[in-house]
């Protein structure tokens, strides 16, 4: 248990795991909790102070989220962002109403006064605004403390520690939005900056320990980052005087990139000493997957034949072992968070097939210790286990695999295609010494046909598209504008190299409006 932490309380945000995120950047422990968490359990984390989060509901709806208005008389700090701020207000005596003028991106606002929260700020700040009502009337000791052109924008009543702002300081596109929450959480709350990486490591270990107890458990381990860290962990916690008590599973499930299959095998075997079984379960995969085209279908029976497969193995393992219960995932939030609404009204944006892919019924029970973490996060906590740089650099690469990266249907054909430029982008982006430098690149073959003349004949063949972007956490992300060179490199190699392809695009669709994978 910790000794003290800020609670985060979802009203259904995407941007709830961010808020908390910002919130262990000042090394202060945080923890996220549904909005109608009772006050009790809320107590039980021994909290310093209390976010409110955003929300896509309005308070006059039916159903509307709510919180135990008795947080507000806990004597404990209470900010409110955007829906929080509107809660706030409605609850405490104020009136909420539909804006005249939503807002809806960027916007300048103005400092009014002195507040703790903007303390040591310019009077003028760059923030991001997305809310269709305001505040028309403050509550009874309240007072405005920052102003847009059309609307409130932050609200105190200082002496009761009630603070709230319209916009989003957890965001990056709100410029100094995370020296407001650290205001928020170190002069404010007066909370103690003692949380690091090796305080996570430390209590997940002593948890998973506890958790298992003598059992055993195998690891679905894709070869990426999320899985190789999460398998780091748990082995490390179960090992026995030297014995491994976790057997870490690598499936080609005939989705992987070229030369995959061999490659991750012996990294995780000689880098990280991992007990690892391999599985060719190509056939089967495939074979689920035939005349299948849409996105939601693919992700769902890739997530279900990775757990009939985990179940197999984990019987063989069983006999030759001893008992298996649990199933280890690198599943991280952003999975979490765009395939169900874990904690509040949030929408599903798509199934991971390790979430919402997941069968409902399993014999295994899971251990996720990396669910509530970014993957810049996570890449810190494998710092702190001592993996290597080269398995913690790597892009990230979906579950499903290059499933998601084949737009309709998936056969042998298209993923040898695929596979071919996939590996021409990747040798090219490192060769210009960009691969550490770019959150994700990577090809996408599109049910596309058109026509082109290649020496002097006609062809009519498939479109690639190239995809580079920059992101911090996986939640959003800019198209990286790649060197002319390179693009050109990229596309002349494809066309000449990969036989079946005629056509590359380059894809300059940030997150959001688009994903960061196309299915």
């Amino acid at each position: 248990m910790e000794s003290e932490s800020i609670v985060v309380l979802d009203f259904g945000a995407q941007y709830s795991q961010l808020i908390a995120r910002r919130v262990r950047e000042q090394n202060v422990f945080s923890a996220i909790l549904p909005c109608n968490t009772p006050i009790e359990d809320i107590r039980k984390l021994s909290p310093v102070g209390i976010i409110l989060s955003g929300g896509p509901a309005s308070v006059y709806d039916q159903d509307v989220p709510a919180a135990d208005p008795a947080i507000f008389k806990l004597g404990l700090p209470v900010l409110g962002i955007c829906y929080g701020l509107q809660f706030m207000t409605h609850v405490l005596g104020g009136k909420v109403r539909p804006a005249q003028h939503r807002e809806y991106g960027h916007a300048e606002i103005e400092l009014l006064d002195h507040s703790e929260l903007f303390s040591g700020l310019p009077p003028r700040l760059e923030v991001w605004m997305s809310h269709g009502d305001e505040a028309l009337e403050l509550p009874p000791g309240f007072r405005l403390t920052a102003k847009s052109p059309t609307a409130l924008a932050a609200i105190e009543d200082a002496a009761t520690k009630l603070y709230a702002v319209q916009f989003h300081p957890e965001v990056r596109h709100t410029r100094l939005g995370t020296e407001i929450l650290r205001n928020f959480v170190l002069r404010i709350c007066k909370a103690s900056p003692t949380w690091t990486p090796q305080h996570f490591v430390n209590a997940t270990i002593a948890g998973i320990r506890e958790q298992v107890g003598g059992g055993r458990a195998i690891c679905a381990l894709s070869g990426g980052v999320d899985s190789a860290v999460a398998a780091t962990l748990v082995d490390r916690a179960l090992r026995n005087h030297g014995k491994p008590r976790l057997t870490s599973v690598f499936v080609n499930n005939g989705l992987l990139r070229k030369n995959e299959f061999e490659k991750v095998q012996k990294k995780l075997r000689d880098q990280l000493g991992l007990h690892l079984v391999a599985v060719d379960a190509t056939e089967r995969f495939l074979g689920k997957l035939a005349g299948v085209t849409d996105p939601e279908k693919k992700r769902k029976i890739i997530g279900g034949e990775f757990i009939a497969v985990f179940d197999e193995v984990a019987q063989r393992v069983e006999k030759d072992e001893g008992e298996v219960q649990w199933l280890v995932q690198g599943t991280l939030y952003p999975d979490v968070i765009e395939s169900v609404s874990i904690r509040g009204p949030s929408q599903v944006i798509k199934s991971h097939h390790n979430v919402g892919g997941l069968p409902e019924k399993m014999k295994l029970k899971l251990i996720e210790p990396l669910k509530e973490l970014f993957k810049d996060e996570v890449r810190n906590i494998g710092r702190d286990l001592q993996m290597p740089e080269e398995i913690l650099q790597r892009q990230p690469f979906p579950g499903p695999g290059l499933a998601v990266r084949i737009v309709g249907e998936v056969t042998r054909e298209r993923l040898a295609i695929l596979r071919e430029c996939d590996d021409i982008v990747v040798e090219e982006i490192k060769r210009a010494g960009l691969y550490r430098k770019i959150w994700q690149s990577f090809s996408v073959l599109l049910p596309v046909m058109s026509v082109g003349v290649m020496g002097d004949q006609r062809t009519y063949a498939c479109t690639c598209a190239i995809r580079a972007v920059h992101s911090e956490d996986g939640m959003t992300a800019d198209w990286v504008a790649l060197p002319h060179e390179v693009l050109k490199t990229v596309s002349n190699r494809i066309v000449n190299e990969v036989r079946g392809v005629n056509r590359v695009v380059y894809d300059i669709t940030s997150k959001p409006p688009g994903t960061i994978e196309w299915e």
